[in-house]
């Protein structure tokens, strides 16, 4: 349909649909393409190709501006944000008072009194509303593509008409599209949810469907595929990108203020052989998720003592966990014999996600270990693997744990599973990748 409803092109978030079989799902409230291009190829697509995806497709994005806008964020913040450069993106993780992850997000610094947040929940909106402060918050409807691979650079490069190598890690930059006519400037970073070279590119909603059109035509012959949200979290499992409402719950959802607030969000609901009740196994502190080393201690922030404090002793931290094939299977043999089957896994990701009020207990020797989140078949390495939140002397590579696989009350797998290396792509990473070894994509 890539044709001219503005509002079919809206209802399935931005990404056009060709006419050839692509499935749709309703997620966060929205509808999104959950298939595209089959899950195998997907799941290859940014180790072979790359991938264009659509997502994160319109997320609210959130901007700050005003005199105390840097000072407020500060405040909110583990990281340190008066050494940010204008131009430059930050990894932002917000905490509460108990020093657990609220939310987190990529954010931007445009100018001395102005930043955005993207695709995250309005907790920084919230606090506004709490401080007096001279401040100003807007709302933006955006469209985030991904464009992630070895080939998206020359993809990229095709769909600009020039050379997009002076794009650094974590750069913000404007780009034009070729054949996009927008009245506001589209903008691109190199950042992605992959762990290897990756893209993004943002700008208002409505000219969604016409960049992502350009993208993929400009990725014929370079191997594009087109990524639903069926296959999205593998690559934040391979990656090592632990993330809010895949892989754990921003625990903004347990302030009662917040949610009064926002009565409209929608949120996961608890799955997982870990009693529904227990928020906290889905709640995650900084040093969980292996994000302890972006907070600095040299200015007060929410949470600050509980997580100085978590920083001088840690306790968990996180790892891959490589399901044993055979335990795998017998999950599925369980469909051919009487009585309650296991919890059959979904593929390649199991709950389909968005999944992260999901929790697996994680024992040894009887004894409760940690936390596994999602669990992803990676068509790529042919095996089931998954995040875990771990006890630090149980987090050495080749220790094998127990994942109770299964929902709780429910007929529960004991799963042998061993310590791997995080992140587990074994790939080079977008930071350190070699752009001088990707061939140029500017058409002859």
């Amino acid at each position: 349909m890539a044709g001219d409803s503005s509002q079919a092109l809206q209802a399935i978030g931005a990404a056009p649909d060709y006419g050839d079989g692509i499935t749709y799902k309703t997620v966060f409230g929205i509808l999104h393409v959950w298939e595209s291009d089959n899950w195998k190829d997907a799941s290859m697509s940014w180790k072979e190709g790359c991938y264009v995806a659509a997502n994160l497709t319109g997320p609210m994005e959130t901007v700050f501006r005003g005199r105390d806008a840097q000072k407020f964020l500060s405040k909110l913040s583990i990281n340190d944000v008066y050494k940010w450069p204008v131009g430059k993106s930050k990894h932002l993780v917000m905490c509460d008072e108990d020093g657990l992850v609220a939310t987190h997000g990529l954010a931007v610094r445009d100018s001395e009194d102005s930043f955005r947040q993207m695709a995250t929940l309005p907790w920084a909106a919230f606090q506004a509303q709490q401080m007096k402060m001279d401040l100003e918050v807007v709302f933006n409807s955006i469209f985030i593509l991904q464009i992630a691979g070895p080939t998206s650079l020359q993809v990229l490069e095709r769909a600009a008409g020039k050379s997009l190598r002076d794009v650094d890690f974590l750069d913000f930059r404007e780009i034009e599209i070729g054949g996009v006519k927008t009245k506001v400037s589209l903008e691109l970073a190199r950042i992605g949810m992959t762990g290897n070279l990756a893209y993004e590119i943002h700008g208002p909603f409505e000219y969604g469907p016409a960049v992502y059109d350009a993208i993929y035509k400009a990725g014929q012959g370079l191997g594009i595929k087109r990524l639903g949200w069926r296959t999205y979290v593998v690559n934040h499992t391979e990656g090592g990108f632990p993330q809010l409402n895949c892989t754990f719950l921003g625990s903004a959802r347990a302030n009662e203020n917040y949610m009064q607030s926002f009565p409209g969000m929608i949120y996961d609901t608890c799955t997982g052989s870990i009693d529904p009740a227990d928020l906290r196994a889905r709640f995650r502190t900084p040093q969980e998720v292996d994000w302890a080393w972006m907070a600095k201690f040299n200015h007060d922030f929410i949470g600050r003592k509980a997580v100085e404090a978590e920083a001088a002793n840690p306790k968990r931290t996180v790892v891959t966990l490589r399901w044993n094939p055979e335990d795998a299977i017998d999950i599925f043999a369980s469909l051919f014999q009487r009585g309650e089957e296991y919890k059959i896994i979904e593929m390649p990701c199991t709950p389909e996600s968005p999944a992260g009020g999901h929790a697996d207990l994680v024992t040894k020797g009887g004894k409760t270990v940690g936390v596994a989140s999602v669990a992803v078949y990676s068509y790529y390495y042919r095996e089931m693997i998954s995040h875990c939140t771990i006890d630090i002397d149980q987090a050495t590579i080749g220790n094998e744990v127990i994942v109770h696989w299964g929902d709780y009350g429910r007929r529960i797998k004991e799963v042998r599973a061993t310590v791997e290396r995080f992140p587990y792509l074994d790939l080079p990473r977008n930071k350190d990748y070699d752009l001088s070894t990707v061939p140029f994509g500017m058409p002859a």
